[in-house]
């Protein structure tokens, strides 16, 4: 869900999904925190972040909703990616199986969440080129095929982070919002609006 808040600015949901231990957390406190911890816990459930990205264009405000990788929350993941303006779906370069794992979650949003979800296949852990198992090819291809945007990520070098959450802010900015499911506009300014709460 989103929402525009004054006359440029817009609000979108955002949710990341992947096998567990490829890196989803460290990517969004990357970007949100400019943080990077070695041993970062599993999540549970799922954790809540929101960010604001100044382009030239509009300020956007991402509700990020970074998804539990386990098997047992997978049950729970639609009601994170239905609704969502954005979808970034993480694998690690280092394991062929979350990369195996990453195509079962492209085609399950692409067959379940809006079809104008923005949808980003991310290779994570680009620094560990020595223990690479999924060529950056592979990930390219299979992007290419599923109508995706590709980009390989390290949230230990900051390789790419925030270039990814720019480019799918500057793609949100651009769509067309009155036909861009999981944004809504306001066209009232952000003070008027003092008495509204939204649950998400």
């Amino acid at each position: 869900m989103a929402r525009r808040t004054g006359n440029k600015s817009l609000q979108a949901k955002l949710v990341l999904l992947g096998d567990m231990g490829t890196g989803k957390t460290s990517l969004v406190l990357r970007f949100v925190k400019g943080q990077f911890s070695e041993y970062q816990e599993s999540t549970i459930g799922a954790a809540f972040f929101t960010q604001v990205l100044s382009l030239n264009e509009a300020t956007v405000k991402f509700d990020i909703w970074d998804t539990a990788g386990q098997e047992r929350y997978h049950s729970l993941a639609p009601m994170y990616y239905r609704g969502a303006a954005a979808a970034v779906v993480v694998y690690d370069i280092t394991s062929m199986d979350s990369f195996v794992r990453a195509k079962k979650w492209v085609r399950e949003v692409q067959r379940q969440a809006n079809s104008s979800l923005t949808m980003f296949l991310v290779a994570n852990k680009a620094d560990l080129e020595d223990d690479r198992k999924v060529r950056n090819e592979e990930g390219e291809e299979y992007a290419r095929e599923s109508g995706l945007s590709f980009l390989e990520t390290s949230a230990k070098t900051a390789q790419n982070v925030n270039e990814l959450f720019y480019e799918i802010a500057k793609r949100l900015a651009k769509a067309n919002p009155s036909r861009q499911s999981g944004i809504k506009l306001h066209t009232r300014p952000t003070e008027t609006r003092r008495g509204y709460f939204c649950c998400g």
